[in-house]
């Protein structure tokens, strides 16, 4: 009996064992789950990172819906890698615009073993972020971060589908100098890796032609009251005003400024030239001039199809850089069946050698991980309406 008893506890021991065995799970982006039609279908996971709470969450959410859209089209369509079907799930993730949270985010997608990652929407959040996906082989695609130093870091799996501020900034430096004929500038940044970075290019570009920065000053982008700052720059009667920032800085920046009575024409960069700033400045926002690292979407190749695609899905405008995430989902899937898998590593060995026409136009990177092809638009508001004003190509891409 006593025999016995042990043999009873022993195989209750292993069938206890079995069950425990049976529930561990499989990597997120490995998970096989039973698709229609009772075939197996493998479940892979695209992550999408950006602030979908604070100043900037119109922005974030804006890629996020761009990369969403692509997710359920490429499901629609159906994706084969390696003979087994594929549906890729979107993970989509807030940082807030906040670096600690955006690499904590980052860990937590390494963790759930995605398949690559679309974001970080903010520079200052890519940056500090872009070393953890380096450091796990999974390739990161920014859609909106434009700070040189991204790509500049030596990681090989920084990628970005927009063009750089030292190529936006020395964009509107020659605007300022030649358009306006400004002579003595003033420039101002809110301390972000985004705005102090575009600030500064614009300021080597503006000096290298012979303008001359008459005040130089920083905030915060969660200030809101400009007008010690205004003050300074007041009585340095600049031509022109550059301010590296958001939306949500730039437009009370601008309102503030008319409120002073500074008529200088106040410059900015993409993260400023939104619907968005011309509710916050006013009847001010007319005295904005600002750009976008990309063509206008009127000028993309397929932007007019997108954009209805985009209207229809969500019942409302595309805002930002929505055709930037809706492509960079896109850049890899292509991958994945050129590498012919899903596994994470070979995915991002596979993204150097992208030749991908997309809502955008023609992607390929450089050695970098930077587009060889795109362009700087420049826009003014007449009317409280975003105007287009101008298109700086570079690298052969055509407006």
């Amino acid at each position: 009996m006593k025999n016995l008893a042990k043999l009873t506890l022993i195989g209750l021991s292993l069938t206890a064992l079995t069950l425990m065995g049976c529930g561990k799970k499989e990597p997120q982006s490995q998970a096989v789950a039973q698709g229609a039609g009772g075939a197996d279908e493998e479940v892979v996971k695209i992550g999408h990172v950006g602030p979908l709470t604070g100043g900037s969450s119109h922005l974030g959410k804006d890629n996020e819906n761009g990369a969403r859209l692509a997710v359920e089209e490429i499901n629609k369509t159906g994706l084969v890698i390696a003979g087994h079907k594929v549906r890729l799930e979107l993970d989509g993730e807030d940082d807030a615009a906040d670096p600690k949270t955006g690499t904590q985010i980052a860990q937590k997608f390494v963790d759930e073993h995605v398949v690559a990652v679309i974001g970080h929407l903010n520079s200052g959040v890519s940056i500090p972020a872009s070393r953890i996906y380096n450091d796990a082989n999974i390739v990161e695609i920014s859609p909106s971060s434009t700070n040189p130093d991204y790509t500049k870091q030596g990681y090989k799996s920084a990628y970005r589908v927009v063009a750089t501020d030292a190529q936006q900034g020395p964009a509107l430096g020659d605007y300022a100098l030649k358009s306006l004929h400004a002579k003595s500038i003033a420039v101002v940044d809110d301390a972000t890796a985004y705005g102090k970075g575009l600030a500064d290019e614009f300021a080597k570009a503006a000096q290298a032609g012979g303008g001359r920065i008459v005040a130089r000053e920083a905030t915060t982008d969660k200030a809101a009251d400009f007008r010690a700052i205004l003050t300074t720059i007041k009585s340095a009667h600049p031509d022109v005003i550059m301010f590296g920032g958001m939306d949500s800085t730039v437009g009370p920046f601008i309102r503030q400024a008319a409120a002073l009575g500074l008529t200088a024409k106040v410059l900015s960069g993409d993260g400023a030239c939104t619907e968005k700033v011309a509710e916050l400045a006013g009847d001010a926002v007319n005295n904005l001039v600002c750009s976008e690292a990309s063509l206008a979407v009127s000028r993309m190749p397929k932007g007019a199809e997108f954009e209805k695609r985009f209207e229809a899905r969500f019942n409302g405008p595309i805002l930002f850089n929505a055709p930037f995430a809706y492509d960079a989902v896109y850049v890899v899937a292509d991958a994945m069946k050129r590498a012919n898998t899903t596994d994470a590593a070979k995915v991002l060995d596979a993204i150097p050698a992208t030749d991908y026409n997309g809502v955008i136009g023609h992607i390929a990177f450089d050695a970098h991980g930077d587009m060889k092809e795109g362009a700087i638009t420049l826009y003014h508001y007449q009317d409280r309406k975003k105007t287009l004003l101008d298109v700086v190509k570079f690298g052969g891409a055509s407006a």
